[in-house]
């Protein structure tokens, strides 16, 4: 074991010990795929833990006992606040618009004043709980995948499955002629780089959830630096000294060394609680290639976790598991009430070897569908001879009100999931459509924070238990 690694769990141990002795402390981690939603998500449920009109599904609001919740400083010096506030004006403010996107790691702490249940609250008096909120990109979670995969079987795996999309045809004419025993040339090395990413971008710009490494999206600082200049190469495992491809896995080790590792111990091994955030209504219009590919992405998601329960003791000495995993899809306003019983059966297909091996290791994991804002009303009309429950909002490239129908979700998730895994070029009888709408201009009561479907219900999953 290296003496960085013994020095790292070493800190951790004293963190478990010193815990005991302050308020206890949950940290919520919040990610998901492109376009998923997590700021929202973020902005929404602070701003409705903290005015609690609109959260009758949170057992602990609903009986009172939540006294107050009110924002602190963050604990974490060196990692950036997230910008509620400002957030929070975007969605609330006259002219409603999303916010920024996640774009790197950043946190908020939120703390509860509560009284205790039963005979023991007038006894024991208000005890005070933390939550740390935890917002970072989904791609930098599905990056955990690659910490146990040799460069090799990465780019074999990568260059596989990229085959056949049309969004890698510019990475793949880059490769063309390109000698991989061939000695490193940084002129190659950087034109295969950008040709990666590229394709990365276009291929999460269609739909696809599998874009990694993560960083290639959101460089930031590491922008044109060695350890993310790389690409998957074909050819033979072995490879000369000095040549291209021994110096592509390299890089690629010290990706995994160097950007991975690090997000690993500082952020991801700390989390208690997760939920992971799906556009899967994005997903579905996007096509049955996508839809598999999000599946087998929620599957290398749950194996980068280290779901189940941890005793007291190595709670004690610093021990951290995922207790709990909540897979929420996104955007169930975009469909009227009576589809989200289906939406919720489809996620939960969608997570079930994911879901299956997280019960088997103890945690506790469920699917759902939610809204954390909700952005349009539902209205009855007739098309065509039909009656269709369709909703109404304002359209996010014009602001005009309009009336969309996103097509009818299958009562049986196989039918969306079994074209899906068949690599379907297009769903057979079905069109599914998804229109972009805009945040609704609201008009918000003291005591209510902004209007949701199911936030509560998600909230009460996550953190009912400890409030």
């Amino acid at each position: 074991m290296a003496l960085s690694d013994i020095t790292d769990r070493l800190g951790r141990t004293i963190e478990g010990l010193a815990q005991p002795f302050s308020d206890p402390v949950i940290r919520l981690g919040v990610t998901g795929l492109s376009r998923a939603g997590k700021t929202v998500f973020i902005t929404a449920l602070v701003a409705n833990l903290m005015d609690r009109g609109r959260m009758p599904g949170l057992r602990a609001a609903a009986e009172g006992r939540i006294l107050s919740a009110f924002l602190q400083p963050q604990p974490d010096d060196t990692v950036p606040r997230f910008d509620y506030e400002a957030h929070l004006a975007a969605l609330t403010g006259p002219e409603p618009h999303w916010p920024e996107s996640t774009r790197a790691v950043s946190e908020l702490r939120l703390s509860f004043r509560l009284k205790e249940a039963g005979i023991f609250g007038s006894v024991r008096g208000p005890r005070t709980l933390h939550l740390d909120i935890v917002d970072y990109p989904g791609e930098w979670l599905l990056d955990l995948g690659l910490m146990d995969r040799r460069y090799g079987d990465w780019a074999a795996e990568v260059l596989g499955r990229i085959g056949g999309r049309a969004e890698a045809a510019g990475f793949l004419a880059a490769l063309e002629g390109v000698d991989a025993a061939a000695p490193h040339d940084e002129t190659v090395a950087k034109r295969l780089a950008e040709a990666f990413a590229q394709y990365l971008r276009a291929a999460r710009a269609a739909g696809y959830s599998d874009c990694t490494p993560g960083r290639f999206l959101l460089p930031g600082e590491l922008a044109g630096s060695p350890a993310l200049t790389f690409a998957p190469l074909p050819g033979p495992p072995t490879a000369p000294r000095g040549s291209l491809r021994r110096e592509m896995e390299r890089r690629f080790e010290a990706y995994k060394e160097k950007v991975v590792k690090p997000f690993f111990r500082d952020h991801f091994a700390r989390i208690d609680r997760q939920v992971v955030l799906v556009d899967a209504l994005g997903a579905i219009h996007a096509g049955p290639r996508a839809v598999e590919d999000m599946r087998t992405a929620m599957a290398d998601i749950l194996a980068a976790f280290r779901p189940g329960k941890v005793g007291w003791l190595m709670g004690l000495l610093g021990t951290r598991r995922v207790e709990r995993i909540l897979f929420a899809a996104t955007k169930a306003d975009h469909l009227h009430h009576s589809q989200h019983m289906r939406l919720t059966a489809i996620m939960a297909a969608l997570v079930r070897e994911a879901k299956d091996r997280a019960d088997f290791a103890g945690a506790d994991t469920a699917a759902m569908s939610i809204a954390a804002l909700r952005a349009t009303v539902e209205e009855t009309v007739t098309h065509e001879g039909r009656t269709l429950d369709a909703v109404r909002g304002r359209l996010l490239a014009t602001g005009r009100e309009a009336t969309a129908y996103a097509g009818e979700l299958p009562q049986n998730p196989a039918d969306i999931l079994a074209p899906a895994r068949q690599g379907a070029a297009g769903w057979l009888d079905a069109d599914y459509q998804v229109m972009s709408f805009a945040p609704a201009r609201l008009r918000l009561k003291p005591g209510e924070g902004p209007p949701h479907i199911r936030l509560d219900r998600a909230a009460e999953f996550l953190i009912g238990d400890r409030l």
